[in-house]
């Protein structure tokens, strides 16, 4: 079948709730990927941050090929013999006492404020069904109710109420917001935020920004939870972003290249006094910490630090911007970003964002829009200096030639 036949076969079968660039892709090796004609692609998209390590990076590919030859799946109903070897490696690595795995990372964010108004009663002592958690706008972790009752996205939110109670939405990178109602409200047991913003238009806050975060949640006995599903691993330069400043939180939420872009795996990590909150029987998932996505995603983490992927992000993420910089257009906005996570921001009244993407998808690479006109680019870490060269002159000839 050809390109408009899968096409149309999607839409005549499928959900109409995405809207994909039409570009149907069959193989994907590194930061390439080719479509059912076999024209190929640089990837910039990396599945929103979930390829870091390229797409079928062989170890990977290899640890998943042995370990469904011997046990897949047992629920969480028995141990496995590779549960507890991955956790030990994770919590080490991150540096926290436990964690506790899951599929998704809306499932990730799920259990955190799960976890967070656990603690909130047990341990802050705040009355039953008070608990409240602040959150800020243009936040995004996912498309389930919870998630999106913390939206203030109309798109996201609008005729799926009732909505989740116990939610507060204040401005972005504003530390005299988020202080002034941690003074007002006793019954907040937790701050959840994205160290950058990524579905918002990669919104970089202001230095000191995650460290004054850090230090108020400790002044008010208020849990930080850091929702690093896009941000961590690597992509932003730093194993996660939150390694920029002073800014360790208290429950750490992980997703996406947590499994190289293989299998769907999160996880959520805390210390002791935290994690042990939960009981047996108060929250699970039957392929949580299956046998595969564990042994898939320790394997992820060991190719993130053995290639040194966070380092090449960190090059490649100055030499994307510095040459971005460069483009002498009335109609660019901002070049923003850290890492390999960046976005340009355009300036025009009509669909350009997205007509760039279809512009740059016929010259052989692969971007998404985000939020009008905005375009996220965000390539696998193991992309090397000659093909960002090369990618970087395809997107600027690409938005200057553009009529706006």
């Amino acid at each position: 079948m050809n390109s408009i036949e899968i096409i149309n076969l999607e839409k005549k079968f499928g959900a109409h709730n995405y809207n994909p660039l039409p570009v149907v892709l069959s193989r994907g090796k590194g930061i390439y990927l080719w479509d059912v004609e076999g024209k190929k692609y640089y990837d910039f998209l990396s599945a929103y941050s979930a390829v870091n390590q390229g797409h079928c990076h062989p170890k990977i590919i290899n640890s998943l090929s042995t370990q469904s030859k011997n046990l897949t799946l047992t629920s969480r109903a028995f141990h496995n013999d590779i549960l507890g070897k991955y956790e030990r490696f994770v919590t080490k690595l991150f540096n926290y006492d436990k964690l506790l795995p899951m599929n998704t990372g809306v499932e990730g964010g799920e259990t955190a404020v799960k976890l967070a108004r656990k603690w909130g009663y047990l341990r802050k002592k705040i009355p039953t069904n008070k608990a409240e958690i602040i959150f800020v706008n243009g936040n995004f972790w996912g498309r389930t109710l919870a998630a999106i009752s913390s939206s203030d996205d109309p798109v996201s939110y609008t005729n799926f109420g009732p909505y989740m109670p116990g939610y507060i939405n204040i401005p972005y990178n504003n530390l005299n917001s988020l202080e002034e109602i941690f003074k007002k409200n006793k019954n907040i047991c937790a701050f959840m935020v994205e160290p950058i913003q990524g579905e918002a238009g990669v919104i970089v806050p202001d230095d000191g920004y995650l460290s004054g975060v850090r230090y108020l949640c400790s002044k008010y006995n208020i849990l930080f939870i850091a929702d690093e599903v896009q941000t961590g691993i690597g992509r932003t330069g730093k194993m996660l972003a939150t390694d920029y400043e002073n800014a360790k939180p208290d429950i750490l939420i992980l997703g996406k290249a947590l499994s190289g872009g293989v299998l769907p795996v999160s996880a959520v990590l805390a210390d002791d006094e935290i994690m042990m909150c939960i009981k047996p029987g108060e929250h699970g998932s039957t392929f949580g910490g299956n046998p595969l996505s564990c042994v898939v995603a320790q394997t992820a983490l060991e190719v993130i630090i053995d290639e040194k992927l966070p380092e090449n992000a960190f090059r490649m993420g100055q030499i994307f911007r510095d040459k971005l910089f460069k483009i002498d257009s009335p109609f660019i906005k901002d070049v923003r970003g850290k890492g390999l996570l960046n976005a340009i921001e355009i300036v025009s009244e009509n669909n350009a964002a997205w007509e760039i993407c279809l512009k740059l998808m016929e010259r052989g690479l692969l971007a998404k829009p985000t939020h009008g006109n905005i375009i996220r680019f965000a390539p696998p870490l193991v992309i090397n200096e000659a093909e960002m060269l090369e990618c970087t002159s395809i997107i600027i000839e690409t938005i200057l030639s553009y009529k706006y």
